[in-house]
């Protein structure tokens, strides 16, 4: 706690020293950095063997700049940590860990009238839901997000070439990715998780081992979007070919988790409804061929998610969500099952709510977001209440909270996670 305090003052006095230099420079074109200083705090709700108790304890520093030159832009986004929780400061840019955090490092340009390209580190997003992404398969943090960091940071960056192509009849992005860039999966170095192998929960004394894809230009990624707007209605078409962003098989010869091929074929419709917004949206999950009859591969899934958002009162947002992920060849899939294996349903269906209230001239911001599976019996509740003290100054407290009935289930096998954190975000 003294570390973060002390890093945080020198920071915040760097910070001030720096703002006054670049605004002298600024005549001379230098580069201008802004960017905030952040201290987050979170601790446990329950004792975990696995685990420390705090979950989070780090202070960030987030610098950004963009500089426009006649043909081109540069864009730059880098995070600096000090983490005593995790204590480990190499920089592993792939994962997130260590003193840095590349978030962003791009070029933008566009060759013609029509045709823009971004190419480098990049954050990536397309699809319509909040929080459920059925055809948007860019890399995510969910380490950073069940252990409390700001929501932005759920989203991780990828290595990419993203083209964006403006027709008459049809708009088109195409975003190539020439290594594999998995999620930043749980894999029990922050947060502890269940093991279906041992039967038991795991964490940082146990990670678990993963052999993922890594040849250049091999184990490639290839992303296609296709949309057009139809009044106030936009609909896509989207397509995917890759791997299971966080693992979704075991090599039983050496029982490291895997990444099996995939393909998804999908669409969405996003547009007005009864005085608010709606959206409906489609992905068809074709795995490796083996999956059917191979119970250490994920089998074909077909996915659906509808939702809607409305302002249901003054500064009141309502968001209402409903998922389904339907096992396909559910038959073959009870067959090849080991006879003391959990078996999974057919059917896995989820709700979500969220609701966002803005007070004090919008100053204050509440937010409650709550996942629950009636399939699974077992849920997610994230609560958020966050106060700008100024233009530059915000404090935020929050907790998130795990719950249900079987050790196993998606959110329940987190339970011993739940937790409980705080942060002052600086902006300069």
């Amino acid at each position: 706690m003294k570390t973060l305090i002390i890093f945080s003052c020198l920071m915040i006095q760097f910070i001030s020293n720096s703002s006054t230099v670049m605004a002298m420079d600024s005549e001379e074109d230098f580069l201008e950095f802004n960017g905030n200083i952040e201290t987050r705090l979170g601790a446990r709700l329950k004792s975990d063997p696995h685990e420390d108790d705090m979950s989070i304890g780090e202070v960030r520093l987030q610098l950004e700049s963009e500089k426009d030159f006649d043909d081109f832009t540069i864009n730059m986004i880098t995070d600096f940590v000090a983490d005593p929780v995790l204590d480990e400061y190499q920089t592993k840019l792939n994962t997130g860990e260590g003193f840095m955090d590349l978030r962003q490092l791009n070029v933008v340009f566009s060759p013609t009238d029509n045709l823009d390209l971004k190419i480098g580190r990049q954050i990536l997003t397309w699809g319509t839901g909040d929080i459920i992404f059925i055809n948007d398969l860019f890399a995510k943090d969910w380490k950073a997000f069940l252990i409390g960091r700001d929501e932005e940071y759920l989203k991780a960056p990828s290595d990419a070439i993203k083209a964006s192509l403006f027709l008459d009849e049809l708009n088109v992005d195409i975003v190539y990715l020439p290594r594999f860039g998995s999620d930043r999966f749980i894999d029990g170095q922050r947060a502890s998780y269940y093991d279906r192998n041992s039967a038991s929960f795991a964490g940082k004394d146990s990670q678990l081992q993963v052999d993922k894809p890594d040849e250049w230009f091999e184990d490639d990624e290839l992303s296609l979007r296709f949309y057009q707007s139809f009044g106030a209605y936009e609909g896509a078409g989207y397509f995917y070919q890759g791997f299971w962003k966080s693992p979704a098989g075991q090599d039983i010869n050496t029982s490291k988790a895997t990444f099996p091929k995939l393909n998804v074929y999908g669409a969405s419709l996003r547009g007005p409804m009864m005085a608010g917004i709606a959206n409906i949206e489609v992905g068809y999950y074709k795995s490796e061929k083996s999956a059917k009859s191979n119970p250490f591969i994920r089998n074909d899934e077909f996915r659906l998610l509808m939702g809607f958002e409305k302002e249901v009162a003054n500064e009141l947002t309502l968001g209402l969500q409903y998922n389904l992920e339907r096992k396909l060849d559910y038959q073959q899939y009870k067959t090849s099952l080991p006879e003391a294996a959990i078996k999974d349903d057919e059917n896995k269906h989820l709700l979500s709510i969220r609701l966002t209230q803005l007070l004090m001239q919008q100053d204050m911001r509440l937010s409650l977001f709550n996942f629950y599976s009636p399939s699974e019996k077992d849920g997610y509740l994230r609560m958020n209440v966050s106060y700008k003290l100024s233009d530059t100054t915000k404090i935020e407290t929050g907790a998130n909270v795990f719950y249900g009935d079987k050790q196993y289930s998606f959110y329940n096998q987190f339970q011993n996670n739940s937790n409980v954190f705080a942060a002052m975000r600086f902006e300069f």
